[in-house]
């Protein structure tokens, strides 16, 4: 079974979802848009003095454009990638996004 036999919406939908996500992904690569950043928009000021701020963003944009890159290449390639990808697609999210975590935590700290 194919990744396209799984497919039961729009592909134009797919399209709308990859530039979203990358349109923030550029937005939060070249510094700005902390305001995506799910956390520290809700943080107080004296919170948000305790990171680096343009860190923060470009880390949360790499994880980002990570998830933007897959889901291209699920697009493009969805009637040659086995059924099976969506594990391994599911598993590559759940570390990009545990990187993240971590790395926003350990090195955007002042």
């Amino acid at each position: 079974m194919k990744l396209s036999d799984l497919s039961t919406g729009p592909d134009w939908l797919v399209w709308v979802v990859f530039v979203l996500f990358l349109a923030m992904s550029v937005t939060l690569l070249t510094g700005h848009g902390s305001w995506l950043i799910s956390g520290y928009n809700t943080a107080s000021k004296k919170e948000k003095a305790k990171y680096n701020e343009k860190k923060l963003c470009r880390v949360t944009g790499a994880g980002m454009a990570v998830i933007t890159l897959l889901i291209l290449v699920m697009e493009i390639f969805e009637d040659v990638l086995p059924a099976d990808f969506v594990a391994v697609a599911v598993g590559i999210i759940f570390i990009d996004c545990l990187a993240m975590i971590l790395i926003g935590n350990i090195f955007c700290r002042r």
